[in-house]
């Protein structure tokens, strides 16, 4: 047995049908939005390439996106902006974005495996897994879509934005973010709720007050 098969077969033993794995992208930046990947594989799908989107090349994500799509039962994608996040926080924006897709995806999932994040006493039955997109096939491949998702999002903030380089940072907190972000201050995608951008804009407001 694969052991990236683990967790959903051992979900298969117990009498559940339609397990979804879930994950995010994007809990770490100080700009651009959140996006919650969710899949569900038919029983007993594996594919070896299919792993923790983080250890995976950026031209094979986008090869094994198409992939996971085709061979997903079904599949959904939650963007959630950066006022929410902002008004959530991103640990209950990530959990909010997963129970959304958890409701509208197209097949009803009956059991869920989620990387390191409780979906709460009220939601369908599930389990919550340390480093669960490694260690799942179906969480991994939430990475994934998640993750390309993002990185597309984010290519095209750095059209608009261009002098923020978000085409290589993606949002993150890099030196050459936050120095672009001292430079040139806040645009519209920075996450007020985050630090490095508070800082700025107590800076801002400073100057305001001088």
């Amino acid at each position: 047995m694969c052991e990236r098969l683990q967790y959903e077969n051992e979900a298969y033993q117990k009498g559940y049908h339609y397990i979804i794995g879930l994950d995010e992208a994007g809990r770490g930046p100080m700009a651009g939005p959140l996006v919650v990947g969710g899949v569900i594989f038919p029983k007993g799908f594996y594919d070896e390439r299919i792993n923790d989107s983080k250890k995976l090349t950026e031209k094979k994500r986008e090869a094994l996106y198409d992939f996971i799509i085709e061979k997903a039962l079904a599949y959904d994608i939650e963007v959630i902006s950066v006022e929410e996040v902002d008004k959530l926080n991103v640990y209950e924006a990530s959990r909010t974005g997963m129970r959304r897709i958890i409701e509208r995806i197209g097949v009803k999932p009956d059991f869920a495996l989620t990387d390191a994040m409780p979906l709460g006493d009220d939601a369908i039955d599930h389990l919550s897994i340390i480093k669960g997109d490694a260690k799942s096939m179906s969480i991994g491949g939430a990475s994934i879509l998640a993750k390309v998702t993002r990185d597309r999002i984010m290519k095209e903030y750095a059209k608009i934005y261009p002098e923020y380089g978000f085409e290589k940072h993606k949002g993150y907190v890099t030196k050459a973010h936050k120095e672009a972000l001292a430079k040139y201050g806040i645009c519209p995608i920075h996450r007020r709720s985050f630090k490095p951008v508070q800082d700025v804009l107590h800076q801002q407001l400073s100057l305001f007050d001088d």
